[in-house]
């Protein structure tokens, strides 16, 4: 693993924090309420409903069941790309050239695999409006350049992605790894409001929708309270501070109100009293969870990864890995281009990937960055984790019995790798390893908790 240096090896020297020494740790199990989220119904014009994902909580979708996404703009490290409010420039034109968005890279250079680009249009398809369709609610008409009127959504350009193939998919794009700042424009699914009293709101992480406060300080149950009444009075509350619901307020859906004293109502959800805690110094934090008999909380969990992968604890947190121990990484990638396609697919440009994990070697990118194998009689039970067969030698999508075809584990059905620099369980040393810290073009490890990093 890397020295520590700064404050992580002031940490270390200390004994605050213990060095990671590859313990495996359970996946929460989830009850039958905690796989799926309410949310509120809103208006919506004829022909689109809602449906239920399985890590982005409800989602609007249309007749099709074909998840609707926005293109919010974003400012980028030279300039800004995406869709303004109210406006689309997703276009049906193959972009030929780099936009100079991401830097080191300047602005004019070709684009790679031009004989097979698609346009914006082509990846994003806009979600065009019925000729006898009116504006409902937060749901507006938009006028596209070709003159074509465009749903949009709370101000946002509306589409679906081909790389969705049945309802529940959301395959396109995910709120759950956003970085801001040195990523591309990411598309992101649309969905309703959570149904969440006021001072309440959800966030979409790797292990599910969770339930955050105001100021998104995280939100906590205990196991020693009982349904519908708290045991934390006196000292544990002044660290486990009660979440005070106001005079005003009215119980709703798995929402419940307590009366802690006379005149001190506290909210509780799906009947468990619901806390913040005065140690916590970060936004959507996990360290409550590490006291015993505390949790945080969520609307929705994410389903847990199939039975060959764990959870390991590391110096940085808790990693996802796999049969034997090792860290599963990720790779994502969006390319230097006005129109910020995707370059992490199966099906689209290989050559990033490859000038990150092997110099542009295709062996040596091999030697490095090992596919996740899957046992020919795995499974998964999840739309999220598929099994998926893959060339090797292309990093593309194989027929099943292609010679030297692996089937590999894919996580969103992009495969997950493990890093030959990694000598043993809780090392991570393939994290961040890419352009911008791996977040605009590179590997990132599978952080289900992530300590005293950026969250991942």
């Amino acid at each position: 693993m890397r020295p520590p240096v700064g404050i992580m090896g002031i940490l270390l020297a200390l004994g605050v924090v213990n060095v990671g020494s590859g313990k495996e740790k359970p996946f929460p199990a989830p009850e039958a309420s905690q796989l799926s989220e309410a949310y509120s119904h809103v208006p919506m014009p004829p022909g689109f409903k809602v449906i239920p994902t399985e890590l982005e909580g409800p989602v609007f979708a249309d007749s099709r069941g074909r998840t609707l996404y926005k293109w919010p703009i974003a400012s980028l490290r030279n300039g800004y790309a995406g869709d303004p409010k109210d406006k689309s420039v997703c276009e049906d034109k193959v972009t030929t050239k780099t936009g100079g968005y991401m830097s080191p890279y300047p602005d004019g250079l070709d684009l790679p695999d031009l004989d097979r680009r698609k346009s914006c249009v082509a990846e994003w398809a806009p979600v065009l409006v019925d000729a006898k369709a009116k504006p409902v609610g937060d749901w507006t008409i938009i006028t596209r350049s070709d003159d074509t009127k465009q749903w949009a959504y709370d101000h946002h350009a509306l589409y679906t992605s081909y790389l969705d193939h049945a309802p529940g998919d959301v395959m396109a794009g995910t709120a759950t790894f956003r970085s801001g700042g040195d990523t591309p424009a990411e598309r992101m699914p649309v969905g309703p409001p959570p149904a969440v009293p006021p001072g309440f709101l959800v966030e979409t992480t790797v292990r599910g929708r969770m339930l955050l406060a105001e100021k998104r300080l995280s939100v906590y149950v205990s196991d020693n309270d009982a349904r519908n009444a708290s045991n934390c009075n006196d000292a544990c509350a002044l660290i486990w501070q009660p979440m005070i619901a106001p005079a005003t307020a009215r119980p709703q859906g798995e929402w419940t109100i307590i009366k802690r004293s006379p005149a001190v109502r506290q909210w509780a959800f799906r009947k468990k009293p619901l806390y913040t805690y005065a140690r916590d110094e970060v936004e959507a934090s996990l360290d409550g969870s590490e006291v015993s008999g505390w949790h945080n909380v969520y609307t929705q969990l994410a389903p847990a990864p199939p039975k060959p992968f764990s959870i390991q604890q590391t110096i940085n947190g808790d990693v996802l890995a796999d049969s034997r121990g090792m860290t599963v990484y990720f790779y994502t990638c969006g390319d230097d281009s006005a129109d910020q396609l995707s370059c992490d697919t199966l099906d689209s440009p290989q050559q990033y990937r490859l000038a990150i994990c092997g110099g542009g070697d295709p062996a040596r990118c091999q030697r490095l960055w090992h596919y996740v194998l899957a046992a020919p009689e795995a499974k998964s039970n999840s739309r999220i984790w598929t099994v998926i067969t893959i060339d090797p030698q292309t990093g593309r999508a194989a027929q099943p019995h292609q010679p030297g075809a692996l089937r590999v584990w894919a996580y969103r059905d992009r495969p997950v790798y493990t890093y030959a620099g990694d000598r043993q369980p809780a090392d991570f040393e393939g994290n961040a390893l890419g352009e911008w810290q791996g977040r605009r073009n590179g590997f990132r490890a599978f952080w289900i908790r992530n300590e005293l990093f950026s969250r991942g």
